[in-house]
């Protein structure tokens, strides 16, 4: 009986000590957001390549790569190259618009230091998303479907 409420009382006391953590990362999100939109300006862009790579191997400035969390720099994150100006450029990519970002395009994008946060066609269209291959599954179960005479699943 006492081994239960020994275990109770770790895990009531683990469950308080992430709601405040929780709560300050919240805070420290908030107040980045903040800075990102104050810094935020539209810049017209050629975009080169875009993989998702290691922090070390992105080509990212020096000091971006120091000032990154140890346990970040082996992360993998959405890098775009693009040629903004005369220049090209390593960018940071949001994860959320990264499939969105056409390749060998000319875009307007919305830019905060090095983290591109929206992007625009050309014209204000948004970038279409690629269109998704069929797995192997999926196109032989279409074909059995077909020849049985019955309508293909989408």
């Amino acid at each position: 009986m006492k081994v239960l409420w020994i275990i109770l009382g770790i895990l009531i006391v683990s469950l308080v000590v992430l709601y405040f953590l929780g709560k300050r990362a919240q805070k420290k999100q908030a107040e980045q957001q903040q800075q990102i939109d104050a810094m935020k300006q539209t810049v017209s862009m050629l975009i080169i390549d875009k993989k998702r790579m290691k922090l070390k191997e992105s080509g990212l400035p020096q000091a971006v790569i120091e000032q990154s969390p140890r346990l970040m720099r082996n992360s993998k994150l959405p890098i775009v190259k693009a040629k903004v100006g005369p220049q090209i450029m390593s960018l940071v990519s949001d994860e959320k618009i990264f499939d969105s970002i056409p390749v060998k395009k000319e875009v307007k994008a919305v830019v905060s230091g090095i983290y591109i946060t929206d992007v625009k066609g050309l014209h204000g269209k948004t970038a279409q998303q690629e269109v998704k291959k069929k797995g192997f599954f999926k196109r032989a179960l279409e074909k059995a479907q077909e020849k049985a005479g019955a309508k293909p699943v989408k």
